[in-house]
């Protein structure tokens, strides 16, 4: 499939690597003049007669100045990124150089590239879908393993394979309603009924399992963010400075120390949290600052993903706890409670604060039960392994469109149990085929496919 927008016919060129002085630095260029333009600045070769997939060897130049020696990776169309005429510079890596090079190359008629605009005429020209080209961003914005996985299976087509089995078998049930609109005189019916039934419930538990993969997904993306809460001194500071096994947060034995909220981030099993230590929440303090302090770690709870409740297990009743935990689940917070200052702990007392699942004994001054406490953290997050090799929805545009194809199925039964004519039938199935062409972008436009590219690097 390629999709035909006007003014997608010029040449354009970016810096493919990042800003500032390195080894090398990438300039890619694109476009039906690639060759012609590339030609008039590097003489020793003619660049058409080349093979495609060689490299070249070779100074580029500016009429009788020598702009730099370079490596050309000459791509043509069709077999290319873009699916056009490509050409990779590779030079050296000094910001002039790389600004002469370009300059030379725009002077010629190519113009700079719009941020993504390489990976948007490679969705243009059908060499990928718009599923994937959206995790063509995952994919370099990825900073964990899972995102990692995660954004190469959706760029290899493993989402896209997925739609494109509901979409053919939708199509091939439309077609057959379709047909039996020509003989409407004579009541036939060319669609089975029951088969259409149960594909519909097929796939609308495939759907489901999609929708629901979204939560796993947006962790996976964007981490997950844990407050650590507690009352003055129950060793929030030591707590992070123990996870991140380094002296981020200052660290006294004076109650109220923490005055406001720090944050880090930390990777836990391929997992990105950010950690918000806080500060100490007790009901009554006439320090102004640390009454801001106080607001500003109860804001902090309300936001959070997991809030990490801290307790001195030495200094705090089973009904405090208790008391907490009724707040917390009032207010359908996911938590984990966490018993601290164990190594001064009676064993008894231990024993009574151990009343729940994701009560979580640990030291944070010896490091005992850290461990433990990140698994529990994971385990929160994720509620099981994450299977990086299944379809994990970690775009919003994605949700959204699974969210309306459900209720268009819903649309479809609900319309086969009223024995619906089959014209009203087809136009619900036809709903279905176009939220999984939102995705796809099968069904789209040039304003949202600006929106959607717009949000790349410039250069991919």
């Amino acid at each position: 499939m390629s999709i035909h927008l006007s003014g997608w016919d010029d040449t354009i060129v970016a810096l493919a690597t990042p800003q500032g002085i390195g080894a090398i630095g990438v300039i890619r260029v694109s476009g039906k003049e690639t060759f012609t333009i590339l030609n008039q600045l590097f003489p020793s070769k003619d660049l058409n007669a080349q093979p495609s997939h060689t490299i070249q060897v070779g100074f580029l130049k500016e009429r009788e100045q020598v702009l730099d020696e370079v490596v050309l990776s000459l791509f043509k169309a069709p077999r290319s990124y873009t699916g056009e005429d490509v050409i990779e510079i590779s030079c050296h890596g000094s910001p002039f150089i790389q600004e002469q090079v370009i300059h030379a190359i725009t002077k010629r008629g190519a113009r700079l590239a719009k941020p993504g605009e390489f990976t948007q005429r490679a969705f243009l020209n059908g060499k990928l879908d718009l599923a994937q080209a959206e995790s063509v961003a995952d994919l370099i914005a990825s900073n964990t393993e899972a995102s990692r996985k995660t954004a190469l299976h959706n760029m290899r087509g493993g989402f896209s394979s997925d739609l494109k089995q509901l979409r053919e078998q939708l199509i091939r049930f439309s077609a057959m309603i379709e047909l039996e609109l020509d003989f409407s005189q004579e009541d036939v019916e060319f669609a089975d009924r029951t088969a259409l039934k149960q594909l519909i419930d097929e796939l609308d538990g495939s759907t489901q399992q999609l929708i629901r993969s979204f939560s796993l997904g947006n962790v996976i993306r964007n981490g997950v963010q844990v407050a650590i809460i507690g009352k003055p001194n129950a060793g929030k500071s030591t707590l992070l400075n123990a996870l991140l096994n380094e002296n981020r947060a200052i660290v006294s034995d004076i109650a109220g120390t923490t005055r406001d909220t720090i944050e880090e981030i930390i990777n836990i099993n391929g997992i990105l949290f950010r950690l918000v230590d806080t500060a100490g929440i007790r009901e009554h303090t006439s320090d102004i600052i640390e009454q801001i302090g106080v607001e500003k770690s109860l804001e902090k709870m309300n936001a959070s993903d997991i809030v990490l409740y801290l307790f001195d297990v030495n200094e705090t009743t089973v009904e405090e706890l208790k008391a907490f935990e009724a707040t917390l689940k009032a207010k359908n917070i996911q938590y984990l409670l966490v018993a601290n200052k164990t190594d001064a702990a009676n064993p008894d007392t231990i024993k009574t604060m151990d009343h729940g699942p994701w009560t979580i004994p640990i030291s944070a001054k010896t490091n005992t039960g850290i461990d433990t406490l990140k698994q529990a953290l994971t385990q929160k997050a994720i509620s099981g392994d994450v299977n990086t090799e299944a379809t994990i929805v970690t775009n919003a545009r994605h949700y959204d469109a699974l969210l309306k194809l459900s209720q268009s199925l819903t649309d479809v039964r609900n319309g086969m149990n009223d024995h619906v004519p089959g014209d009203l039938l087809a136009l619900d199935i036809r709903q279905c085929l176009h939220y999984l062409g939102l995705i796809t972008g099968e069904i789209t436009n040039e304003d949202q496919l600006d929106f959607i590219f717009s949000k790349f690097c410039i250069g991919k």
